[in-house]
């Protein structure tokens, strides 16, 4: 890897949260819009996220198991440039959303072991795969690691996604381990569900940045 991965910022619920994951250099912000998470993000405050911010980084609506009609039309209605599915929705559905839209798509994938990668592997059409922490009740935003050298079996094209427990303390070795495309954090830059905190934001933008190889030094005459 030649720089440092790209940065996600989820769990955003409102605009100055989301202007200033911006500002430290995030990739993306994900606002969630599934019913059963404590950090879902009121429709009124994505569309201003949205509008706000799509020109300048992707803004991501993330979803468990909605229907084609219901994310589709908040795509168009709000102005989600991405989207993440984090339920059991199949290759079709996902080649079908991003048919109808012209969004990104991320397929999630909560890892329990390595051999769910074969079954990863069904969705080729999409734009990225994200791996995230296993959990019986909740879809990411656990706060909880899992075992990165699992990552070992996953020989996709596909860019990935990181997720899963990441804070400025672990997320320098998960690069390491890994080697992502992206990387994305929650629980790990917020004061409360749906709240961020600067200061873990900052200190998680600038672990992620310490990943990139030093630039060669010129060789003196």
């Amino acid at each position: 890897m030649s720089t440092a991965p790209l940065i996600k910022i989820c769990g955003i619920t409102n605009l100055a949260d989301a202007e200033l994951a911006v500002e430290l250099g995030a990739w993306a912000v994900g606002c969630i819009m599934w019913d059963g998470s404590s950090r879902r993000c009121e429709e009124a405050d994505a569309k201003a996220i949205a509008g706000r911010l799509h020109r300048e980084v992707e803004v991501c609506g993330v979803y468990v198991n909605p229907t084609l009609d219901e994310v589709a039309g908040q795509v168009d209605a709000l102005g989600f440039t991405m989207v993440q599915l984090h339920g059991d929705e199949g290759p079709s559905f996902c080649e079908e959303l991003r048919r109808r839209t012209g969004a990104k798509v991320i397929k999630a994938m909560q890892v329990v072991s390595g051999e769910q990668f074969n079954d990863l592997e069904r969705f080729h059409h999409v734009d990225y795969h994200l791996l995230d922490t296993d959990h019986p009740d909740l879809r990411g935003g656990t706060g909880k690691s899992w075992d990165w050298s699992l990552a070992a079996g996953r020989h996709s094209k596909i860019p990935l996604i990181l997720s899963g427990g990441l804070d400025a303390s672990n997320v320098a070795q998960a690069i390491g381990v890994v080697h992502p495309f992206a990387v994305d954090s929650a629980s790990g830059t917020e004061l409360s569900p749906g709240i961020k905190d600067a200061a873990k934001m900052l200190a998680f933008v600038d672990a992620v940045a310490s990943t990139a190889p030093a630039a060669s030094q010129e060789l003196s005459a």
